[in-house]
């Protein structure tokens, strides 16, 4: 008997006894549909917690003012502005690795257009920061050189500002009021929404550096200060290496000693992306661990049906021993029965687990992402769990003795 000769024969027996066989499958349509879904999740969550973090600029090192000693006591993070413009300048001009380097300084205001207004972030920036953050404008222009020398009043507006302040119209050539300041609109910057935080990165007025510290946030001290530099590496260099030059740099301009604590901070958000996509991955492997165990489960079912199934068969196998029939047919006949309830318990499976993940990102707004090579695993999955667990049945049927089989009641 051929492959496909067992194949058909198996087909007949679970046409014979289609409850028990719909039940049988139902263990692996539970465990594949489940392990599809879940996995779906897992990778969704992974995908958006990426997205978020690279929204905030990819190659992208922060350089942050930071603690400084007074009278013995060292003051918290960011007490003092210890970054200045030139700061940032010598950076973009003496590291080769660096495509851009833009200092901002940032507070907090209230916007007014005609009678509405709003509480919003207010970012000083240079005509690099967008490049910095990649930050594509939605309309308008974005702050030039110009603007930034001649301390322009004029203002970029983040998409949930706009729509606070202007609903559904359009903002360009609008004249707002920063803290009582006049600023006309040139510019609308394309969504960014939550960064990996929390916070919404498109609540925000972009204004040029020079304008906040005259006319809007004022000024720390050294005129020239600024709260951080956002430093952009060209594609392919070392981040590691680069920050570390970036150190040095900012040591020897602040005039530091050897052993004497960094009056700056410096963050690389690639080891932030690294350390939340190892966590959601895994979340991942344990959402398909438990959605396995359904697997295991589905093969012990099948397991039992099949050895309920050779106890009721016994008398045709002995037939078929008896006309010529040798083990291995009994064997392969058994095993495919076995093979081809947990294909296609898993075949509809897959179908259960798409849709799934569709009613899961529908209803429970969690974005899922299901790749093909899940769906080829938790199938391969199915299909090795009905070798398994139906080799067993199938050696017993092909063990048992003809003269015996017939004889059996």
């Amino acid at each position: 008997m051929n492959v496909w000769e067992s194949a058909r024969s198996a087909l007949r027996a679970l046409r014979v006894n289609k409850l028990r066989s719909a039940l049988t499958m139902l263990g692996i349509i539970i465990g594949v549909g489940a392990v599809i879904a879940m996995v779906g999740v897992g990778t969704g969550a992974q995908a958006s917690v990426t997205e978020r973090i690279e929204s905030l600029g990819t190659n992208l090192i922060i350089a942050t003012s930071g603690s400084v000693t007074s009278s013995g006591a060292r003051l918290g993070q960011g007490t003092q502005y210890t970054l200045t413009e030139d700061d940032a300048v010598a950076i973009a001009r003496e590291i080769q690795v660096v495509q851009v380097a833009a200092p901002s300084a940032k507070g907090k205001g209230q916007v007014v257009f005609g009678n509405l207004n709003w509480s919003t972030d207010i970012y000083g920036v240079t005509e690099d920061y967008l490049e910095a953050r990649d930050w594509p404008l939605d309309s308008g222009r974005p702050l030039g050189p110009e603007d930034v020398d001649g301390a322009t009043k004029v203002a970029i507006l983040g998409q949930t500002t706009a729509l606070n302040l202007f609903g559904d119209a359009d903002p360009l050539g609008q004249i707002i009021r920063i803290q009582k300041v006049p600023f006309t609109v040139v510019g609308l910057l394309d969504a960014k929404g939550e960064s990996s935080y929390g916070w919404d990165q498109d609540d925000v007025i972009l204004i040029p550096l020079s304008t906040a510290k005259k006319k809007v946030l004022g000024t720390q001290g050294n005129p020239r200060s600024v709260r951080k530099i956002e430093i952009k590496i060209w594609p392919g260099e070392d981040l590691a290496e680069a920050e570390a030059q970036i150190r040095t740099l900012l040591r020897q301009r602040h005039r530091l000693q050897p052993g004497q604590d960094d009056d700056f901070k410096l963050g690389n958000l690639t080891d932030v992306l690294e350390t939340k996509e190892q966590a959601a991955q895994v979340m991942t492997y344990l959402l398909a661990a438990i959605a396995s165990v359904s697997l295991l489960v589905g093969g012990i079912g099948i397991m039992n049906i099949m050895l309920v199934s050779v106890t009721e068969r016994t008398r045709e196998i002995g037939l078929r021993m008896a006309v010529g029939a040798e083990g291995r047919d009994i064997l392969m006949q058994f095993l495919v029965e076995a093979v081809t309830l947990s294909v296609i318990g898993g075949l509809i499976g897959i179908a259960a687990g798409l849709t799934g993940s569709r009613a899961i990102s529908y209803f429970a707004e969690w974005r899922t992402l299901v790749a093909p090579d899940t769906i080829v695993l938790a199938f391969g999955f199915a299909a090795a769990v009905g070798i398994f667990f139906g080799f067993y049945p199938a050696r017993k049927a092909a063990r048992l003795d003809p003269i015996e089989a017939l004889r059996y009641e």
